[in-house]
């Protein structure tokens, strides 16, 4: 008698099979969950953290241009395969094992490609994607060792022999699902606008903290010569090798432009690297030090060294990229001169003077990026919907305007659709 997968009975193969199914929906799950955290969160305080170094971290795939597929996030896919696989246990036939077979074999090449994506363009690898990758190797392995199908064509008479009917099946509940989630998806981009108001409430409701005592001089923007004198003062604590500081930098990219004028920003160097900072017991990013030295070295040619790093973020990471960087703007000295060092490490040790925010750290500036805006601190980043809507509160502040709340989110929810 021919082996099957799910037909023998309740052997250990088919519960591995089913547990590949379930760890595969319970991987995508997170993996939604949290694009839809990092790209929209619901108030100032949902931050998303999922960086346990430069390479592992989750952030960096969910502001990816793969993260999502016409608004429907990748993860959507994994989840519907998932279910695919647990089901063909719990409810086993010939055709529908030979089916997720096909399936199987099918996203096994997604995920390799994902993983190549993922490792030589990101640079980084998601721990929740990663676990997907494993359930799935899992799946692929079992309807190989155990799938119905023998013989000299072993490949294609176990993987290329589907159900078409079931196979159709699966793709008209897969597009009314995918439906649904992009429908979900634009609601959730949308209601950006009516966030935005809740979003400026709870940024009003922040704790004033106050500047560091020492505010960087390397400015990124500059329309005023008194940091305080702009209706916009923006501090941001930032190392040069956090994916989320990357985001943070192309959000402020945008935004400098619309509030040309009416914004100063100084870049707080805060590398996440035990070599220069004793602030925080992390040691997430190796070579942010080295990389704050350069940039710090000559301010005259700091924003034009700021933007090469974060323009070439990945490469950014490799010793010798960094070495190249220094000598094309003659910052060699930078990693022993005693004046650049001083420097960096004053503006690092600002850190230490903010109250701690949580158990787990002995002060308030513990991660990046960390954004103290006109004296408030904000853990993380924001959406840019939500970072203008704050702006934009400020300079109407500033300028003596009252009509903020009436009028911004009417006028502006049309902007957000597009």
């Amino acid at each position: 008698m021919e082996q099957t997968l799910t037909l023998d009975g309740l052997r250990w193969p088919r519960i591995l099979s089913f547990v590949s199914g379930i760890g595969m929906m319970a991987a995508s799950f997170l993996t939604i969950r949290h694009f839809f955290i990092a790209n929209y969160p619901q108030n100032i305080f949902e931050g998303s953290f999922c960086d346990i170094s430069a390479f592992l971290n989750c952030d960096n795939s969910a502001f990816s241009a793969i993260a999502q597929v016409m608004g429907i996030p990748l993860g959507y896919f994994g989840l519907v395969v998932g279910a695919l696989v647990a089901l063909g246990v719990v409810f086993p036939s010939e055709s529908f094992e030979r089916t997720n077979a096909l399936i199987s074999f099918l996203n096994l090449l997604g995920v390799i490609m994902l993983f190549i994506y993922s490792v030589f363009f990101l640079g980084s690898m998601c721990l929740f994607c990663s676990g997907f990758y494993v359930f799935a190797v899992l799946s692929f392995v079992l309807f190989w060792l155990y799938g119905k199908g023998r013989g000299k064509g072993q490949l294609f008479s176990k993987f290329f022999q589907p159900s078409l009917k079931i196979l159709l099946a699966a793709a008209c509940i897969t597009a009314l699902g995918a439906y649904g989630m992009i429908q979900y998806h634009d609601a959730r981009r949308d209601a950006q606008a009516a966030v935005a108001l809740r979003i400026v409430k709870q940024f009003r409701e922040l704790p004033v903290v106050g500047n560091p005592s020492f505010i960087s001089p390397y400015w990124t923007v500059r329309s005023t010569d008194n940091f305080e004198d702009a209706p916009i003062q923006l501090i941001e604590y930032s190392d040069f090798l956090c994916s989320d500081c990357l985001f943070l930098t192309q959000q402020l990219d945008r935004l400098k432009e619309e509030f040309a004028g009416k914004i100063n920003i100084a870049f707080q160097f805060f590398p996440l690297d035990s070599q220069c900072n004793a602030v925080v017991e992390k040691n997430l990013y190796p070579g942010s030090c080295e990389l704050s030295y350069i940039a710090a070295y000559d301010p005259a040619r700091f924003i034009e060294i700021h933007d090469e790093i974060f323009a070439n973020f990945n490469n950014a990471r490799n010793p010798e990229w960094r070495q190249e960087l220094a000598r094309r703007y003659g910052a060699e000295e930078a990693l022993s001169d005693p004046v650049t060092q001083d420097i960096v490490q004053t503006i690092i040790n600002t850190g230490m003077e903010y109250v701690k925010t949580s158990d787990r750290y002995a002060y308030g500036i513990r991660s990046t990026p960390t954004m103290i805006i006109n004296g408030r601190m904000i853990i993380g980043t924001l959406p840019y919907e939500q970072m203008r809507a704050v702006f934009q509160d400020l300079v109407e502040e500033f300028e003596g305007r009252k009509e903020f709340i009436e009028y911004w989110v009417p006028q502006k929810a049309k902007e957000v659709k597009r």
